[in-house]
């Protein structure tokens, strides 16, 4: 078995997780043994059948026991209760079996979120990681990431991470960079800032995945070159990512969700989640704001129809294109 400083343990394999854990496994050396778990066996078959000849892998069966062999838990998980479930069960958590891990065997051990969770839940974990026994020994990170699953698939995340301990940066850093760009994975500030740059920039995406639609469905409504008007677009004062990286103009951009009838992206659902998360943040700091609430008005209307229910937040181009003017 393989000595928990040269292990990494990698829970939730979603749509995100799934090729963040294929990189990690791909990125480290052969040394180290990558410990797995996932709620879905098909998820968990395929990975191990994926990362044949890269390098040890195991599969394990809860929180507690990735902390118990690992010094390094990295985790991608969907929700508040999810994560509560996998850090805070008093007899699967990962917080449980690092107290059991670390009393045995004296060490340091860095436990890690890197999904897009509120951040109450993310400070619930953080305040019950350090009233734990073992809270000298023990780091809990977030590390939300932005990229999305194409991002995740090619390595290009970019990593906000939010720290107590800002000691261990250097050795958080060494392994997100195996899943996204080393100069992309930034120290944002205590545990909860790097949730709260996530869901600022997650804010800012979502209004202008909007404006941009909103923007080239008026061109297209017009009979223009859309793909033209990109190109322009791209070099002038309306670039943004949208346009440039996920242009939501089927055709205009290969290998984007907008080109695969909006599947394989970023889902509405999951956009509304987090642009609702931002303007709860702005209400919360007190920060005034505009485009919020229109905003999530029309995702709430496009999602809601079945066209395009479960595609990627860009498929409001298209809901846009096919709705009548009011």
């Amino acid at each position: 078995m393989a000595s928990p400083d040269k292990t990494v343990a990698f829970i939730g394999l979603g749509v995100m997780g799934y090729p963040m854990a294929l990189n990690l496994r791909k990125g480290l050396d052969s040394s180290y043994t990558v410990l797995i778990c996932d709620v879905v066996e098909d998820a968990i078959t395929r990975y191990q059948k994926d990362t044949e000849g890269k390098g040890p892998v195991e599969v394990i069966k809860s929180g507690y026991e990735a902390v118990q062999r690992a010094n390094m838990v990295v985790t991608m998980l969907p929700g508040s209760d999810a994560v509560k479930k996998v850090y805070l069960d008093p007899s699967n958590g990962i917080i449980a079996g690092a107290e059991a891990a670390i009393k045995a065997t004296p060490t340091s051990k860095i436990i890690m979120e890197c999904g897009t969770i509120e951040t109450a839940t993310i400070l619930e974990v953080a305040k019950a990681t350090e009233a734990s026994s073992v809270a000298s020994s023990l780091t809990f990170v977030d590390a939300p990431v932005s990229g999305g699953p194409m991002g995740a698939q090619d390595g290009s995340l970019t990593f906000m991470v939010g720290t107590n301990n800002k000691d261990v940066f250097p050795a958080v850093k060494s392994t997100l960079a195996h899943m996204g760009k080393e100069d992309s994975v930034f120290l944002c500030g205590d545990v909860g800032a790097g949730t709260a740059f996530k869901v600022i920039n997650n804010y800012l995406s979502a209004i202008t995945s909007l404006a941009a639609s909103e923007a080239l469905n008026i061109g297209s409504k017009m009979g223009l070159d859309v793909k033209l008007l990109t190109d322009v677009i791209n070099v002038s004062g309306g670039q943004c990512w949208v346009t440039s990286k996920s242009n939501p103009v089927p055709g205009v951009q290969a290998n984007v969700p907008s080109s695969r009838d909006y599947e394989g992206g970023f889902r509405i659902e999951l956009c509304a989640k987090v642009l609702q998360m931002g303007s709860d943040l702005a209400e919360m700091v007190g920060a005034r704001t505009i485009l919020d609430k229109p905003t999530l008005e029309a995702f709430a209307e496009a999602k809601s129809d079945e066209r395009y229910k479960g595609k990627d937040a860009r498929v409001v181009y298209k809901w846009l294109n096919e709705s009548e003017r009011k």
